[in-house]
Order: C-alpha cells, then sequence, then structure tokens
C-alpha cells in the first residue's frame, strides 16, 4: 500500500513540473505596467495577436503600477513553471527584483518597452531619449528657438520618464532662448494632466508657449485644459506614443504633434524573441525600434 502511495505521489509531482500547457504549447507570462494606459493596451493586443499566430499560450497580469506587485507576479509564474516571462517593467530599481528571481530560476526574462537596473536576458523596445528629442526640436522649430516649456513627466523612477527627462533637457541645452519653467509629474494620467495643467494655466498663464508631456494621455489632457481656457491657440502642444486618440487630433488639428512608438513592433518582438530563446535559437539581446514625428501632414500614414 506504501509502495502504490509513494508510486502516486510520484506521478503527481511529475504531472506538476511540466512546464508547458495541457495542449503542449509554450507557456509565457506576461506582466505589464498597466492596462488602463491606452499605449499597453495596444502593446498587450499585438502579444496576443502574435502569440496566436505562433500558437503560444499568455498568461498576462495587470502590475497596476506597482513594482511590488510585479514581483509578486514573477514569483508566480516561477511557481508555475512557465517557459518565459515578458516584463513590462513599473519601474528601473523596484522592478529589478522581478528580473533577478526569473534569471535565478533559469527562466529567460524578455525586458518590453521599459528597463529595468538588472539586466534581462533581452529587451525590445525603443530609445526614449529620441523620442523626446524629436519633441523638443520640433516645439524648438516652431517657437524659432525662442520661448518657454513646461513640461509633464510620467511616472517618477520608470525608464521612459527618467530618459525622456534626459533627452528633453539635453535637447533644451542647444537652445539657449528656450526655458524651462515648470515640470511636475502627471503619472501618464489624462485626468491628473488636466488638472496640472489648470494650475500651471493659473499660475503661469500668458508665460506659458509650449507643453512636452511624456506620453499622449498626458498631452490630451494639456489639451484639454488649454481648450476650456480658451488658450489653446497660442501654446503648443506635443506627446509621445502616438495612440488613437492624439492622432486624430493631430489629424484635426487640435494637438500639434506626436511621437510615434510602435506598440505593434515591440509586442509582436517580445513575443518572437521570448520563442527564439525558449527553442534556443540565435535572437538579439537588445532590439530598438525608431521613434516617428507625427505631424499633421503625415497622420493619416499612421491612422488605422
Amino acid at each position: 500500500m506504501k509502495r502504490l502511495l509513494a508510486f502516486i505521489l510520484a506521478l503527481a509531482l511529475s504531472g506538476c513540473a511540466q512546464r508547458k500547457s495541457d495542449e503542449g504549447r509554450v507557456l509565457i507570462g506576461v506582466s505589464l505596467l498597466n492596462l488602463s494606459n491606452e499605449f499597453i493596451v495596444m502593446l498587450h493586443r499585438a502579444m496576443e495577436t502574435r502569440a496566436a499566430e505562433l500558437g503560444v499560450k499568455l498568461i498576462v497580469n495587470d502590475a497596476q503600477r506597482s513594482a511590488d506587485r510585479q514581483v509578486q507576479q514573477v514569483e508566480t509564474f516561477i511557481a508555475q513553471r512557465v517557459d518565459a516571462i515578458i516584463l513590462n517593467p513599473c519601474e528601473v530599481e523596484a522592478s529589478s527584483p522581478a528580473v533577478e528571481k526569473a534569471i535565478a530560476a533559469g527562466i529567460p526574462i524578455i525586458n518590453v518597452n521599459s528597463e529595468t537596473r538588472a539586466a534581462p536576458t533581452a529587451f525590445v523596445g525603443s530609445r526614449d531619449e529620441e523620442s523626446a528629442r524629436l519633441a523638443m526640436e520640433y516645439i524648438a522649430r516652431r517657437l524659432d528657438g525662442r520661448g518657454n516649456v513646461v513640461m509633464m513627466h510620467g511616472f517618477m523612477g520608470q525608464a521612459a520618464q527618467i530618459k525622456r527627462d534626459r533627452g528633453a533637457k539635453d535637447t533644451l541645452a542647444k537652445f539657449p532662448g528656450l526655458k524651462l519653467i515648470a515640470e511636475q509629474s502627471a503619472e501618464w494620467d489624462r485626468a491628473k494632466a488636466m488638472s496640472l495643467m489648470e494650475n500651471w494655466i493659473q499660475s503661469l498663464g500668458a508665460k506659458i508657449n509650449a507643453v512636452f508631456a511624456q506620453n499622449d494621455e498626458m498631452a490630451m489632457g494639456a489639451l484639454l485644459a488649454l481648450e476650456q481656457a480658451g488658450l489653446k491657440d497660442k501654446v503648443i502642444v506635443v506627446g509621445v506614443d502616438a495612440i488613437s486618440d492624439a492622432l486624430q487630433a493631430v489629424k484635426a488639428g487640435r494637438l500639434d504633434a506626436t511621437v510615434f512608438q510602435d506598440a505593434r513592433g515591440q509586442g509582436q518582438g517580445a513575443v518572437d524573441l521570448a520563442v527564439k530563446i525558449i527553442r534556443k535559437e540565435p535572437f538579439e539581446t537588445q532590439v530598438y525600434i525608431p521613434f516617428q514625428l507625427v505631424t499633421r501632414e503625415n497622420a493619416d500614414k499612421y491612422l488605422n
């Protein structure tokens, strides 16, 4: 009887150790920054589409901007014995333990769209300094190199916020006539950006010549506040990501410009990288997809 029980237990443990789904498909755990953000939703859709094409199963979790929650999600993926993990990091430092735990467990981890201090198996995304450079150079051209700029930051401590800040300020340094007169985080959020812009209108008023929002959600919030105050015609507004709302606003002449970030390319690229690593095929450890400036003249190209 004892031998029979031991045999049954061994079979059960063997079944738990399987890393594939019941259908024999590759299993990938995905932890995303925040699924209330339109760009992250686009990233998610691209991953799901590519996974379906490749016959891959995804387990997708929303970290809701919490690095602690993200670490817990990765710990769960490790316990589930997934074949690989795709991480869309919440923060450079606080999300790093998630990467370290996956590497220690021998599970490949791919960072997508944003970075961590800890080095993952591979990374796919874009160079965030480039997006800020394109935005600030556009503002400089529109203002003939002279004027006052305010900048809305994303979630503080996230790689995109840090690098877009750096890229913006490096570019501003090349235009002595442009002054950064205010900067504050609106945490990638449209409603918070609208409130922040209303405060800046009250405190700075006509001094503001341009707004650089580090993403389109914030750019749209700033735009709404300026329109309600009757000031939009006097202030240039530029965002990043080329989400649907922003592209429509650019086409309509309401938003001055956005910077296209290829969510589809990043999402599909992350799944492709994960599958290559699982199959032990050659892969690039860093894949960068260029940003592109979008204005009214070329907006139709990016509208689906």
